[in-house]
């Protein structure tokens, strides 16, 4: 089983466990129109899925800040950032925030993609949200890169995910 952190306190992670060389899964989550975002499988672009508990928070809103200007020229990359806020709010934080190069969704009604991708907190004051995690889906639809971030409170490594998707071309 999967774990992340909550300030050193462990949280367990449901859903199906996928790792590198794994065919990603096709999940749908809502988009801030209310239409369906698919990720996963493979696409005509390298696919770089970001997941977080909520945008209403310090850490997430500067991941998303962080990954909306460093995807902003990689053309060759489709970038989701999926919650479990609900989609007027995610339209209010991409407005205010100025997030233009990148698609933000959220997982709230059934959790399909947290389940899909077995990054759904168990327990905790956290429990039923995302944990923090960064994949990198190549073209054929092959996980090249996951990263579950140790502590939800903390930043992935954005740097790793970059040469990932670099690589992924």
């Amino acid at each position: 089983m999967q774990t992340t952190t909550l300030k050193g306190t462990t949280i367990n992670l449901s859903g199906t466990e996928i790792n590198l060389g794994d065919k990603a899964p096709i999940a749908t989550a809502i988009g801030t129109d209310l239409s369906d975002v698919e990720v996963g499988g493979a696409k005509d672009n390298i696919q770089l899925i970001i997941t977080l508990p909520s945008l209403d928070t310090d850490t997430c809103a500067a991941e998303t800040r962080r990954f909306n200007e460093d995807v902003n020229n990689l053309d060759i990359c489709e970038t989701t950032v999926i919650s479990m806020d609900l989609p007027f709010a995610s339209e209010r934080f991409c407005t205010t925030e100025g997030i233009s190069n990148l698609t933000v969704a959220s997982d709230y009604i059934d959790k399909e993609v947290s389940k899909a991708y077995g990054i759904l907190m168990d327990d905790g004051k956290l429990k039923g949200l995302s944990a923090r995690a960064v994949f990198v889906i190549d073209r054929s639809g092959e996980i090249v890169y996951k990263e579950i971030v140790k502590d939800v409170t903390s930043e992935p490594d954005y740097n790793a995910a970059l040469e990932a998707i670099k690589e992924a071309r």
